[in-house]
C-alpha cells in the first residue's frame, strides 16, 4: 500500500521560501506570479493492512507540525 502525505503552511503562516520563489521567478521573467506557497510531499510505502487512520496519527506526531502547518493524506 502507498500513501502521499502533502504538507502545506497554514494560511496567514508566513512562507519565506516560498516569497523567495515568487521573487525570483519575477527575475527569471515571469510576471503575473502573486504569491507562492511551498510545501512537502511525503511518499510512504506501507505495509498491507494500514489504515489511514494510522497515517494520521504519523501526521499528528512526526510528518506534520500541526500548529503552523497542515496536511493531507492520500491513499494510493
Amino acid at each position: 500500500m502507498k500513501a502521499r502525505v502533502t504538507v502545506m503552511l497554514k494560511a496567514g503562516v508566513l512562507d519565506p521560501q516560498g516569497e523567495a520563489v515568487r521573487h525570483a521567478l519575477g527575475a527569471l521573467g515571469f510576471s503575473g506570479v502573486e504569491g507562492v506557497r511551498q510545501g512537502k510531499v511525503i511518499e510512504l510505502d506501507l505495509a498491507d493492512g494500514t489504515t489511514e487512520t494510522t497515517v494520521t496519527e504519523m501526521c499528528e506526531k512526526l510528518l506534520a507540525n500541526t500548529v503552523i502547518e497542515s496536511y493531507r493524506v492520500e491513499v494510493l
